[in-house]
């Protein structure tokens, strides 16, 4: 279970106050970049993230420094 970032603050983080992200959108994101982070795993041929993490816990760590912003059409 992650508990840190919580969803809370990711939602804000991912949002504006103008435009707020639901929590089913930002789920979208972070899958989206769990997803990119395990296929340049593959490629790579890297067995283990850095500190044995996983990789939605990556995803969501980038979310939160501002590395991952939502792409609105």
């Amino acid at each position: 279970m992650i508990n840190e970032p919580s969803v809370d603050a990711l939602v804000r983080k991912l949002g504006t106050d103008d435009v707020p992200v639901s929590r089913y959108e930002l789920c979208v994101v972070i899958a989206k970049r769990t997803r990119q982070i395990i296929e340049q795993m593959q490629s790579t041929g890297a067995i283990d993230l850095p500190g044995k993490q996983k990789e939605i816990v990556l995803a969501c760590q980038e979310v939160m420094n501002g590395k991952v912003k939502i792409a609105r059409d």
